[in-house]
C-alpha cells in the first residue's frame, strides 16, 4: 500500500501522467453527486478535485471571501496558479454555495477549458428523480458536443457495472476496518478513496484486490478507542494520521471523502435506461446536509456504522463558514447523545496547522471522558 499512500499525496500522479501522456483526456469533478460513469463512458478520466492540505490562498481571496470554507478557496487557489492545468475541464454542482462560487470563479478566470453545471435536486421525489435524470442526459451530451465523441448505453451499462464492483470491495475494506482487530487506519482509508478518484476505474479496482489480500491477515491491537469521524469535505490525511497517534483508532466515517461516495450506490437489474438508474444511485443514496428533508436517513447510517464498528465515540468536524455541516453536526450530536453515544464537535479551518494542537488536546480529553 505504500505505493498508493504516495501517490494519493499528488496532486497529479503517476497514473494520471501515464493517461495524459498517451493523449487521455481527464474531467474534474467536484462533488459526490457527480456520476463518474458518464465521464468514464467516454474514455475520460473523472478526477475528484481536492487541496491536499494546501493551506495557501492568497489568489483565491481575489475572487471568493474568505467568508467561504477555507477548503474551496484552497482549491481554487490550485487551479488559479497553475496547478490543475492538467484538467481538460470540469463537472461543477450545486453541492453547496460556496463549492459553486469556487468552480464559477475558477471559470471566470479563464482557467477551464470546458464547464459544464450539473443541477442536482434537493429532494429525492419522483419530479426531482425525473429532473436528474434528464439533466443527466444533458451533462452527456454536453461531454459528447465538447470532446467529438459518442456515449452509448453499452457504454454506460459497462461503467456502471465497474463502479459497482469497485464499491463492493470498498465496503470489503470497511468491513475489514469494522472488525475488532481493524486491518486499517482510517488516514489509510482516506488516502486510498484519493487514489481511487484519480485513477483509472481498472487501474483501481486492481489495486482493491491487492490491498484487500494484502491485508486480510492484518490487525490493529493497541489501541485505546474506536471512533467514527464525520463532517464537512476535508482530504487531509495527515490530520487524520495525527489524530490518530493518540490512540483512537478511527474505524468509520461519514465523509464525502470517504463512506459517502459509495455507501449503498448499488444498481438495480430491473432499470432499462442507464441515465434514470445513475439518477437514482446518486440522488437516492446522497448522504449530504443539502438534502435537507434525509436528516432521519443520515442519522440512521451513522447510527447503523456505529453498531457496526462497535464505535465508542464519535467527532464531528465541520469547516469554519460551513453552515450545511455546522447545523446538520448539532442535529446529529442531539440524536446520538440520546442514544447513550458521546459525540465532539469541532469546528476547524482547512488545513490550519494551529487548529492541530488544540484538537488534539480535546480529542485526547474526549478519550479520557469516555474512559478510553
Amino acid at each position: 500500500m505504500e505505493d498508493i499512500f504516495a501517490q494519493a499525496q499528488k496532486l497529479e500522479n503517476d497514473y494520471l501522467k501515464s493517461w495524459r501522456e498517451k493523449g487521455g483526456k481527464v474531467l474534474g469533478y467536484i462533488c459526490v453527486a457527480t456520476p463518474v460513469e458518464i465521464i468514464e463512458a467516454g474514455g475520460i478520466l473523472p478526477y475528484r478535485i481536492r487541496a491536499l492540505g494546501s493551506s495557501e490562498t492568497e489568489l483565491a481571496d481575489a475572487y471568493l471571501s474568505r467568508f467561504n470554507c477555507a477548503f474551496c478557496r484552497s482549491c481554487l487557489n490550485l487551479g488559479l496558479k497553475g496547478d490543475y492545468d492538467f484538467l481538460d475541464g470540469m463537472i461543477s454542482s450545486n453541492g453547496c454555495d460556496h463549492l459553486r462560487g469556487m468552480v464559477e470563479n475558477w471559470n471566470y478566470a479563464g482557467k477551464l477549458k470546458f464547464h459544464h453545471y450539473l443541477k442536482v435536486p434537493h429532494l429525492t421525489d419522483p419530479e426531482s428523480m425525473d429532473f436528474f435524470a434528464e439533466d443527466i442526459k444533458i451533462c452527456k451530451q454536453a461531454i459528447e458536443e465538447h470532446f467529438d465523441l459518442t456515449i452509448s448505453d453499452d457504454q454506460l451499462w459497462e461503467k456502471i457495472s465497474a463502479q459497482k464492483r469497485i464499491r463492493e470491495k470498498i465496503q470489503t475494506i470497511y468491513q475489514m476496518r469494522f472488525q475488532e482487530e481493524p486491518a486499517f487506519y482510517g488516514w489509510e482509508v482516506m488516502s486510498l478513496y484519493l487514489f481511487l478518484s484519480a485513477v483509472p476505474s481498472e487501474v483501481g479496482e486492481s489495486m482493491l484486490e491487492r490491498v484487500i489480500e494484502e491485508r486480510k491477515n492484518y490487525q490493529i491491537k493497541d489501541y485505546r478507542a474506536r471512533l467514527l469521524f464525520g463532517g464537512s469535505a476535508t482530504d487531509e490525511v495527515s490530520f487524520i494520521k495525527e489524530i490518530e497517534t493518540l490512540g483512537g483508532v478511527v474505524v468509520a466515517d461519514t465523509f464525502c471523502f470517504g463512506a459517502r461516495a459509495f455507501w449503498n450506490r448499488q444498481p438495480q437489474s430491473s432499470s432499462s435506461d442507464p441515465c434514470r438508474e445513475l439518477a437514482r444511485i446518486y440522488l437516492e443514496e446522497l448522504f449530504c446536509p443539502r438534502m435537507f428533508e434525509e436528516f432521519s436517513r443520515r442519522k440512521e447510517l451513522v447510527l447503523k456504522m456505529i453498531e457496526q464498528a462497535k464505535v465508542d465515540g464519535v467527532v464531528l468536524f465541520h469547516n469554519k463558514f460551513c453552515d450545511l455541516h455546522g447545523v446538520d453536526n448539532v442535529q446529529i450530536k442531539i440524536a446520538l447523545e440520546k442514544e447513550g453515544i458521546p459525540v465532539l464537535t469541532l469546528e476547524k479551518e482547512y488545513s490550519a496547522r494551529a487548529d492541530l494542537g488544540r484538537f488534539k488536546t480535546r480529542i485526547q480529553a474526549f478519550l479520557e471522558r469516555i474512559g478510553k
